[in-house]
């Protein structure tokens, strides 16, 4: 028998009480299994629940009666003449799910430290707006059908010396504070499927959980370049491509940056956000939701802060080129995407937009006053 067969009916229990199955197994670990990981003792506990349902030809019985298939039986206890059966409803949100729970779980026991860092501000300071908008990590791009290659490896890369390059030539101003746009398609994809959240499918290049993985650690090393300049302020967008997994990725980076002194944060579901530079009022949204000529008086509903500013500027994003227009009192800018055009948009010809990564920088009292473009 099997070392976590005997603990299958506590970890029953535990389901019928809302535990999740990592939380479940990491409460058995906890208990019972102190020098193993959380991960090992889940496909420990999944192994003994498979054997034992193979074994138990009462609960295939079961299942038959009541009109649910027995492999969508996650958890099962029997208590003598009756069953109490956990059913497993999405396999797509169970795994979404625990891949959500075992990162959060993971980066809380990690709790990186970081070096204090001495931020000055004077009055000449500026903020600076990093925004690499639609990367789509996982998108697939082939040449030789429309000219340009694109695959999770190239989005890294791109976006890596596209920030590089934007500090480069953003030395010229003092920056005492920067905005890093997140979300905005990130991801590709938002199911296994290779779909994106409205299941409409995609050419893709890896798994769904290895893009998720490289754009984890992409978000994560260029936060951290960006906080050795200047405190940053980091704001997720929802978005049409990663609704559900571009959330998850942005909480993770959140936690992982929970202890750094110089980093807040913005990733709330809501469509629209706003952040206040001193005269400056700064919007973003991803642009696949409200009409740009509905946005400024969004904002001016939306954001407290709208009489005490000056200067008010809304980022857009989705539309992968460069488009902007002055609203009274608001100017409506989409912002550029590095990404290549897929097999789709080269069929009906959306490309041959710029492909750029964008930056912008305001002023304390004289709104927006630069912005750089690193072109690919």
């Amino acid at each position: 028998m099997s070392q976590y067969a005997k603990f299958l009916d506590q970890v029953s229990k535990l389901y019928e009480q809302g535990y999740s199955k990592s939380e479940a197994a990491r409460i058995i670990r906890d208990e019972h299994f102190s020098d193993k990981k959380v991960d090992t003792v889940r496909e420990g506990l999944r192994a003994a629940l498979k054997k034992e349902k193979a074994n138990h030809p009462a609960l295939e019985e079961e299942a038959q009666r009541i009109g649910i298939p027995v492999e969508q039986v996650s958890s099962y206890w029997h208590k003598g003449k009756h069953f109490s059966i956990n059913v497993r409803h999405s396999a797509v949100e169970d795994k979404l799910r625990e891949l959500k729970n075992t990162l959060i779980h993971d980066l809380l026991e990690y709790s990186p430290s970081f070096p204090k860092v001495e931020y000055t501000s004077t009055q000449d300071s500026h903020c600076l707006v990093v925004d690499p908008a639609d990367v789509h990590i996982g998108k697939l791009s082939s040449s030789f059908e429309t000219g340009e290659s694109y695959d999770s490896a190239i989005a890294v890369d791109l976006v890596s010396r596209g920030v590089d390059r934007l500090l480069e030539m953003s030395t010229g101003f003092k920056v005492d504070q920067i905005v890093f746009i997140a979300g905005n398609d990130i991801l590709h994809t938002d199911t296994p499927r290779s779909t994106t959240t409205k299941g409409t499918p995609q050419d893709t290049s890896g798994t769904w959980y290895d893009n998720f993985n490289i754009a984890k650690n992409l978000y994560v090393r260029v936060v951290e370049k960006l906080l050795s300049y200047a405190p940053v302020h980091f704001v997720f967008n929802p978005s049409n491509h990663d609704y559900m997994s571009g959330y998850f990725l942005c909480d993770v980076v959140d936690v992982y940056f929970r202890n750094h002194p110089g980093f807040t944060s913005d990733i709330t579901m809501a469509n629209r956000k706003y952040f206040r530079y001193h005269s400056s009022l700064i919007g973003t949204t991803h642009g696949d939701g409200a009409k740009p000529f509905d946005l400024p008086l969004l904002m001016a509903t939306e954001s407290p802060e709208w009489s005490e500013t000056k200067h008010r500027y809304i980022y857009t994003h989705h539309v992968h080129h460069k488009a902007a227009r002055d609203y009274p009192g608001v100017t409506v800018e989409s912002v550029r995407s590095p990404s290549a055009a897929d097999s789709w948009h080269h069929r009906h010809g959306y490309q041959h937009a710029v492909r750029a990564i964008e930056a912008y920088v305001h002023s304390k009292d004289r709104g927006q006053v630069a912005r750089f473009t690193c072109n690919f």
